[in-house]
């Protein structure tokens, strides 16, 4: 079997695919994109696609490591997130070559289900008891949420009573039903971090995201030894070698690697490892499209460590499309109380509504994160 070309579909609400067609007829998909940057990405899918038409696609280690270290200039999220959705696509071509799904080709089955998360709020958390409610009548018992809108270095107490206030309120309206997570999303500077951490104690968060910008990764180490909040990291961070270095320093409980964005399932099996070796949770970031959730679950039925899972259906990015649209064999990603059960079908599991998603890539949109500013004018995180 030879990789015959690539094809890249640009689509609602902002995401990238990519199909790897070979010369027996077998095709793979992946979705290789950095969120707002998906043409940057493709042009470089397109680039390092060069390397793999007439090779085998069965070699996928070889081939990893060819469009890792065939470049001099490597890493950063353009690069990691086009090798990445191109390693998807191979795994899904041996898992159907071979007639299993990936995750046996992987080892097999840890567990017979997992657990998945759904988002409320939105980018400026609001209505976060009457989202939670609904999602409740569904099954759904864990959730994220954004912590805060604009934060500066240093704020004003205002500023943390009010993230306090909708943290309380949840708490208030379920009691200990329901479990969710707190995402700081970078908004939050070291300074004001340490203190909202120690505040968010009495709510019993499961965790904290990205407390503080990676750059700053330094502080979590620091941030952890003053609270009793889990900490969680890694959307940011595109390869082993910068998760091992977090690993070492220390304090954070929680791992998240992006399988569209952190070298896809060959990369990421090996920061789960590696995260297993430190006794740290695995957690994949994923408010993607259906393979990206489909290569995150195969990674999550092998590794022990894995704990949650997030998932993109109803999330407040997912305008013009939601996460099964593009699907044909939806019954099998179905929720059963927030559970998803391993994927049955050969390869990553997924059958791509290849019509749709073409006509979907003659008028996509180029989603923009939004730019926030400080009252004062000066650029806020978002």
């Amino acid at each position: 079997m030879k990789i015959r070309g690539l094809t890249t579909y640009h689509a609602a609400p902002r995401w990238l695919f990519v199909k790897v067609e070979t010369d027996e007829g077998i095709s793979g998909w992946g979705e290789p994109v950095v969120e707002g940057r998906a043409r940057t990405v493709e042009a470089a899918v397109h680039e390092l696609g060069e390397y793999l038409v007439g090779r085998d696609p069965a070699r996928i280690n070889d081939l990893w490591q060819v469009l890792y270290r065939g470049g001099f200039y490597r890493g950063g999220p353009v690069l990691m997130s086009a090798i990445a959705g191109i390693d998807q696509a191979l795994w899904d071509i041996k898992g159907k070559a071979l007639g299993v799904p990936v995750y046996q080709l992987l080892g097999g089955l840890v567990r017979d289900r997992m657990k998945t998360y759904r988002w409320v709020g939105g980018d400026r958390p609001a209505d976060l008891v009457e989202q939670i409610r609904a999602y409740r009548a569904q099954g759904f018992d864990t959730f994220k949420f954004n912590g805060t809108e604009e934060m500066r270095l240093v704020d004003s107490p205002r500023a943390i009573d009010a993230a306090l206030a909708k943290v309380a309120a949840v708490r208030d309206a379920f009691g200990d039903s329901v479990d969710f997570g707190i995402d700081f999303h970078g908004r939050v500077g070291a300074p004001m971090a340490r203190v909202l951490l120690r505040e968010l104690e009495p709510y019993k968060p499961l965790f904290v995201e990205e407390p503080v910008l990676p750059e700053q990764a330094e502080y979590y180490p620091r941030l952890a030894a003053a609270s009793a909040i889990p900490l969680a990291a890694g959307e940011r961070m595109y390869s082993r070698f910068e998760f091992k270095r977090v690993l070492e320093a220390g304090g954070v409980s929680i791992l998240q690697p992006d399988l569209s964005h952190a070298g896809g399932i060959t990369e990421c099996l090996k920061i789960a490892a590696m995260a297993e070796a430190y006794d740290v949770a695995l957690a994949p970031h994923c408010p993607l499209g259906p393979v990206a959730l489909a290569a995150c679950l195969h990674v999550d039925f092998v590794a022990h460590n894995a704990v949650l899972q997030e998932q993109s259906i109803g999330i407040h990015y997912n305008q013009g499309a939601d996460l099964l649209d593009y699907v044909v064999n939806r019954d099998d990603f179905a929720c059963d109380n927030g559970d998803i059960r391993a994927l049955p079908l050969p390869g990553l599991g997924v059958e791509i509504d290849e019509e749709r998603l073409r006509h979907a890539h003659a008028n996509p949109p180029d989603w923009r994160n939004p730019l926030w500013r400080h009252a004062d004018g000066s650029v806020a995180e978002w």
